[in-house]
């Protein structure tokens, strides 16, 4: 944002939101209209968060309209926008400011005594779920803005006080940069978005710029089984807490266990002392990690220890992070955000915890990630019986035309991996209803809209079921 920008200048006024779908954006767009700015805005296709805007009284609409966008004092775009995009075009020759989320973000971010950002290759929206649930339950009154929806919350932002914000902190296009952190919360530092950096040395090297953003009096609290998370700390000179399933580490987890569903248990310790029982409803040894992680932010925020434990085991997850959507067919629908190979391999291991052939359908996202991971993908669903990967989802991106899913097939072929291409979710659903099994896990993964094949099972199947007698 320009130094000459201001988003409180703006109160009251209209506020246009390019990509307003998004996970982020619309939690923005909430957190403006609670505060009274006028939001309009606009996504490619309609959808859940666009329904849920309108309800609550914003114009929001599917496609572009520059005539509705040159109307606006101040135009929001996501990065996933491109500058030629009609709208931005139209507030540009009408001189209109615009400033990208991220840049917003960090500017509504001012002003909190405390603002916690979760950041990490992945888990980052489910332990800043957590943290926000355990907040709330303390009687922190957080303010919260999540890459996610948490029922708990009623979406992906809440309005609170003015002591703590709690925010999922996003490296892609090193968008945290923007933020003004008081304590940083890293699940992991792994390789992805590499259309935006060049290698795992330099997304490294942007964590460390980020951490270098706390005060000097800052704290970070990591992963102690992460080398590059432990490095990011460690130059820092900041505070430190560290977090381990089995450690050494400040925070770990004694007696773990695992139930059918592959649900963790297990008692919280700090440096060796018992601080509660965890009982997660979430599974996925992951999810204890990032359970530890969020209790260690918790405390440090004045959460006592007993009750935050007691909120954790209570945390029924955010929606798209290994959600059970429904059964189709006798076959038990699973659906997770997951969209680099770490995600994916995690997914698929948490759906092996239940002793049922696992069906893997992979929607891969982007060209770019799909070119700079091709070797991880390969291998990632390894663990499933059967996996089957639709066309690649684009988003921001045009097709180079070097790149298709039927290399990923044929690679993951050549591996062992009985793979099919089922490029349509038409095609996926067909391949599912002819050849799924009673029992059978399926589990569809990306951030794109591999969703929407969950959602349009469900409705084929329900809709072909005979009507209850009345």
């Amino acid at each position: 944002m320009s130094g000459a920008v201001n988003i409180w200048d703006y109160a009251g006024r209209r506020v246009h939101m390019v990509g307003i779908g998004g996970s982020s954006m619309s939690g923005l767009a909430e957190m403006l209209h609670t505060d009274g700015f006028v939001v309009s805005g606009s996504d490619s296709a309609d959808g859940y968060a666009l329904d849920k805007l309108r309800r609550l009284g914003l114009a929001v609409y599917a496609g572009h309209d520059p005539q509705r966008a040159a109307q606006a004092d101040l135009l929001v775009y996501s990065a996933a926008i491109s500058p030629n995009d009609p709208e931005r075009v139209a507030a540009g020759e009408r001189g209109i400011p615009q400033v990208e989320r991220a840049e917003l973000l960090g500017q509504l971010m001012r002003g909190y005594e405390q603002t916690a950002c979760v950041c990490g290759t992945h888990g980052k929206t489910t332990a800043s779920a957590m943290l926000s649930q355990v907040l709330l339950d303390a009687g922190k009154d957080p303010t919260v803005h999540i890459g996610g929806s948490l029922d708990y919350l009623g979406g992906g932002s809440r309005v609170g006080g003015k002591g703590v914000f709690v925010a999922e902190a996003c490296e892609f296009n090193r968008s945290f940069l923007h933020m003004p952190p008081t304590m940083a919360i890293i699940t992991n530092i792994e390789e992805d978005h590499l259309d935006c950096y060049r290698d795992l040395d330099d997304i490294q090297h942007a964590f460390e710029q980020f951490v270098d953003l706390l005060p000097r009096d800052g704290l970070c609290i990591g992963l102690a089984d992460d080398p590059r998370v432990m490095q990011v700390m460690q130059r820092s000179g900041r505070r430190f807490i560290t977090f381990s399933l089995s450690g050494p580490a400040d925070w770990t987890a004694g007696g773990l266990r695992y139930d059918e569903h592959g649900c963790a248990a297990f008692e919280a310790r700090c440096r060796g002392e018992a601080k509660g029982q965890i009982a997660l409803r979430v599974a996925g040894d992951f999810n204890a990690l990032h359970a530890l992680g969020a209790l260690a932010a918790a405390v440090e925020l004045g959460a006592e220890a007993e009750a935050a434990c007691r909120s954790l085991s209570a945390f029924a997850g955010a929606h798209r992070r290994f959600e059970y959507t429904g059964t189709v067919q006798g076959m038990r629908l699973y659906h997770d955000y997951g969209h680099n190979p770490a995600e994916m391999q995690s997914a698929v291991s948490v759906a092996n915890m239940q002793g049922r052939r696992v069906i893997a359908v992979m929607q891969p996202h982007t060209f770019s990630r799909v070119k700079g991971l091709f070797d991880g993908f390969l291998t990632c669903t390894q663990a499933a019986d059967i996996t089957l990967v639709t066309d690649i989802y684009a988003a921001r991106e045009k097709d180079p035309g070097d790149i298709h899913s039927r290399m990923l097939v044929a690679g993951m072929r050549a591996q062992g991996i009985d793979a099919h291409l089922t490029p349509t979710f038409d095609d996926t659903e067909r391949w599912l209803l002819e050849h799924g099994r009673e029992g059978d896990l399926v589990l569809t993964m990306g951030c794109g809209n591999i969703n929407l094949l969950n959602d349009q099972m469900q409705q084929h199947w329900d809709d072909r079921q005979p009507p209850l007698e009345g």
